[in-house]
């Protein structure tokens, strides 16, 4: 298993497929391409599971939890983006030749604001490592921007009635 250290995403029309590169350009670099539904249950199944297990959300009325969710997605993305670097096609594009096909991905949580990724390919690849909860809303808008340039369409995901209460997630297999 790779130790996922870093993390960019990129859309190939050709595949129509998004390429998932862990740590591009380094020796231990591992590729898997993201099919459209693997991509968009990601997307909206993680953001269901960040907004049900948001700490602010929690103490706060029903009534205002959408708002303070929205507000901690908005900070998490502010704060992160001075630790961006954008990754060239060049370091990318070398791991979409020898890329497999994502089977699963299983994100879940490991207590005090940390989560673990794992990705998983049908060839038996595979790759996990720990974010913080920021770093993890700032993957989903990157994986996000990937997803509005292919015009995948979408479902605008609202934070859920059950925001704060602790819930279990479907397919993408959140371990709480």
């Amino acid at each position: 298993m790779h130790v996922l250290k870093s993390l960019a995403f990129s859309y190939d029309s050709l595949e129509d497929r998004i390429l998932a590169a862990v740590n591009p350009g380094e020796a231990n670099a591992w590729s898997c391409w993201l099919t459209r539904r693997l991509a968009l249950a990601m997307v909206q199944q993680t953001q269901q599971f960040l907004d049900r297990t948001s700490p602010a959300a929690q103490h706060t009325t029903p009534e205002f939890r959408s708002e303070v969710i929205a507000f901690e997605r908005d900070a998490a993305i502010a704060n992160t983006a001075k630790a961006m670097r954008r990754a060239s096609a060049d370091v990318i594009q070398p791991g979409a030749a020898t890329a497999e096909r994502a089977d699963r991905v299983t994100i879940g949580g490991r207590g005090a604001g940390k989560f673990q990724i794992e990705l998983h390919g049908v060839k038996g690849g595979s790759a996990a490592g720990i974010v913080a909860r920021a770093d993890l809303q700032r993957l989903l808008k990157m994986l996000q921007d990937e997803i509005d340039k292919a015009r995948w369409m979408t479902v605008p995901t609202a934070p859920s009635a059950t925001a704060g209460r602790e819930t279990t997630a479907p397919p993408l297999r959140p371990r709480h």
